[in-house]
C-alpha cells in the first residue's frame, strides 16, 4: 500500500459516470459559482463605495462576504474543472492547499459570527455605548482576530493531517480534499493526533455557539420591550438575516461532520458537502439584502449608476 511519501496524487469522487451528467454538473455549479461572486461582489463593492455603510455591522459583513468568496472559490473551480475535463485527479501538494484554504476561510468565518452577533447585541442592548465598545480601532481588531484564528487553525490541521501515514490507497469520497476523508487513509491510530485537534477545534465552535445564542437571547429579550413597532421591525431587519446565516451554517456543517456513521454513504457526503460548501455562500447575500431595506437601497443605487453611465 502507498504511504504518504509515495503518493503524488488524490483520486476524487466523480459525480457521475454517464458524461451528460457530468456537464450538467459542470454548467450547475458555474451558474452557483457565478451567483455566489456577483452577490458577494455587489456587498463588497457596495459597502467599499458607499460611506454610508462605513459602520461596524457593515464592516463584518463585508468581511464575511470576503470569506464566502474565498470558501466557495477554494473547492468549485476544481470540481467544476474535474466535471468539464472528466479528470478527477489532484496533485498531493493541491490538496494540501485545498485543505489549508478551506479550513482557514471556514474558521475564521466561524469565528466571525460570534462577533457579528455581538455588534446587534451592543447595538440593541447598549446603543449609548455602541460607538465606544465598537469603534474603527474595535472592529479591525476583532476582525483580524477572527481571520488570524482562521490561519492558525488551517495551520495546525494541515500540519497534522498531512503528517500522517497514509497507507489505504489514495481514493477520496468526496469531490475535494476534506479532512475526514484524508483520516480515513491513514493507518490504525495513526490518526488520533490530528483527532485530538478536531476535538480542541469542536470545544472552540461550541463555545462561540453558546455565546451566540446568549447574545441573541438577550437581543430578542430587548426587542420585545421595544414599544415601537417600527423600532422592533427595524432591530429584527438587521438580526433576521444574521439568524438565518448562522442557522444555515451551522446546522449543515454539524450534520456534515457529526451524522452517525451508519447513515453515511458517498452519495449523501456528496449532497451534504454540497449544503455547507456551496449553498451558504451564494445565498448569504439574498438572505442579507432581503430584509435590510439600507443595503438593498445601496446596491440599486450603485447598480444604476453602474448602468445609467
Amino acid at each position: 500500500m502507498p504511504n504518504n511519501s509515495s503518493i503524488r496524487q488524490f483520486l476524487l469522487l466523480a459525480f457521475a459516470d454517464r458524461r451528460e451528467l457530468q456537464l450538467l454538473h459542470f454548467w450547475l455549479f458555474l451558474g452557483i459559482y457565478l451567483a455566489a461572486l456577483l452577490g458577494n461582489g455587489l456587498i463588497i463593492t457596495t459597502i467599499t463605495c458607499d460611506h454610508h455603510l462605513h459602520t461596524p455591522m457593515y464592516f463584518f459583513l463585508l468581511n464575511l462576504s470576503l470569506l464566502d468568496l474565498g470558501s466557495i472559490s477554494t473547492t468549485l473551480p476544481k470540481a467544476m474543472a474535474s466535471s468539464l475535463g472528466d479528470n478527477m485527479d489532484i496533485s498531493y501538494k493541491a490538496c494540501a492547499a485545498q485543505i489549508f484554504f478551506f479550513a482557514f476561510f471556514i474558521s475564521a468565518e466561524f469565528s466571525l459570527l460570534p462577533i457579528m452577533s455581538y455588534d446587534r447585541y451592543v447595538a440593541i442592548c447598549k446603543p449609548l455605548h455602541y460607538g465606544t465598545l465598537l469603534d474603527s480601532r474595535a472592529c479591525v481588531h476583532m476582525a483580524a482576530a477572527a481571520w488570524g484564528t482562521g490561519f492558525l487553525t488551517a495551520l495546525l490541521h494541515t500540519a497534522n493531517t498531512f503528517s500522517l501515514h497514509l497507507c489505504q490507497g489514495n481514493a477520496l469520497d468526496q469531490f475535494f480534499c476534506e479532512i475526514p476523508q484524508i483520516l480515513k487513509l491513514s493507518c490504525s491510530h495513526s490518526y488520533l493526533r490530528e483527532i485530538w485537534v478536531v476535538v480542541i477545534g469542536c470545544c472552540f465552535g461550541f463555545g462561540c455557539f453558546v455565546f451566540i445564542l446568549v447574545s441573541y437571547v438577550e437581543i430578542f429579550r430587548a426587542v420585545l420591550r421595544i414599544s415601537s413597532k417600527q423600532g422592533r421591525h427595524k432591530a429584527f431587519s438587521t438580526c433576521l438575516p444574521h439568524l438565518a446565516v448562522l442557522s444555515l451554517f451551522i446546522s449543515t456543517g454539524t450534520f456534515a461532520y457529526l451524522k452517525p456513521p451508519s447513515i453515511s454513504s458517498p452519495c449523501l457526503d456528496l449532497v451534504v458537502s454540497f449544503l455547507y460548501l456551496v449553498v451558504p455562500p451564494a445565498l448569504n447575500p439574498l438572505i442579507y439584502s432581503m430584509r435590510n431595506q439600507e443595503l438593498k437601497g445601496a446596491v440599486w443605487k450603485l447598480t444604476a449608476g453602474i448602468f445609467l453611465k
